[in-house]
């Protein structure tokens, strides 16, 4: 007698419509996003067998953070494409270049973990100096695509509602001050204020539990584009409550997702640690 196959989960089901769909909406960013998860898996195999610190720490932490955040991105941007209505050479545009400005950053992290030595602000020797250039353009570039996804969403044609559409414009400019924050550090040449890089930090981010630390609203203000769309989302399919009620909300949350942000910026240029320890 012939055994019945067991039925998928609804949830394995629901991961694989959605992994159906994310390459349906941008083939190149889906497979960048599986790229840094694959690079991902490679690197926490590697941080077994490699103990090297640089300042302090793993040397692998820092492409293990990046590899899983910029996934998380590209997925984000390749979710969001799909509710413009722009030519597909525009949407391929942005793909592409968000693809090879990830896949440049990533590298040259990567490298740079492999040669025992830091990626940030590492000017050292002109092969480090020429390295950081690199990584410094290619956020520029990446910042440039984000802004025009913005314009987009403010001045062209979309499909989403008016919730879920201000979730999204809220999660750009947050993440594109977020970048500005990036910016900054670049400039300082530096991410502590107050303190040395390197010096005694929290469990995993790092960040300085001695003096302030820029990458704390860095951080939080990148994820916005993650957090702020999702809960949109959610808002936008609540029954009870009309668009205006829904957009309100909305707007509320956004506006004490960027205090929050703010607070932490000033907290860090101030020279006082988001926990002291």
């Amino acid at each position: 007698m012939t055994t019945p196959a067991t039925p998928a989960s609804p949830r394995f089901n629901r991961l694989g419509q959605f992994l159906r769909e994310l390459y349906r909406r941008s083939r190149v960013l889906a497979i960048t996003g599986w790229i840094h998860l694959a690079l991902l898996a490679g690197v926490l195999v590697i941080f077994h067998f490699d103990s090297r610190l640089v300042m302090g720490i793993h040397v692998w932490i820092k492409p293990i953070k990046f590899a899983m955040s910029i996934a998380i991105y590209v997925w984000t941007v390749a979710w969001l494409l799909e509710y413009l209505r722009l030519p597909s050479w525009a949407k391929r545009t942005i793909s592409w270049g968000i693809a090879i400005s990830m896949l440049t950053e990533i590298a040259c992290i990567t490298a740079q973990a492999a040669r025992g030595t830091t990626s940030h602000y590492n000017v050292n020797t002109p092969s480090d100096a020429a390295i950081f250039s690199i990584m410094g353009s290619m956020i520029a570039l990446n910042s440039v695509l984000a802004l025009i996804l913005l314009i987009c969403f403010l001045t062209g044609r979309y499909d989403v509602s008016s919730p879920y559409l201000w979730g999204i414009r809220s999660g750009l400019v947050i993440f594109l001050a977020a970048s500005g924050i990036g910016g900054m550090m670049i400039a300082h040449g530096s991410h502590s204020v107050g303190v040395k890089d390197g010096g005694p930090g929290l469990p995993i981010v790092n960040w300085s539990t001695k003096g302030g630390d820029l990458r704390a609203a860095h951080f939080l203000g990148l994820h916005a584009l993650q957090v702020l769309p999702i809960i949109a989302f959610q808002i936008s399919r609540q029954r009870s409550w009309t668009i205006s009620q829904k957009t309100a909300y909305v707007l509320a949350l956004s506006g004490a997702y960027t205090l929050l942000i703010a607070l932490l910026y000033f907290q860090a240029i101030h020279g006082l640690p988001l926990l002291r320890m």
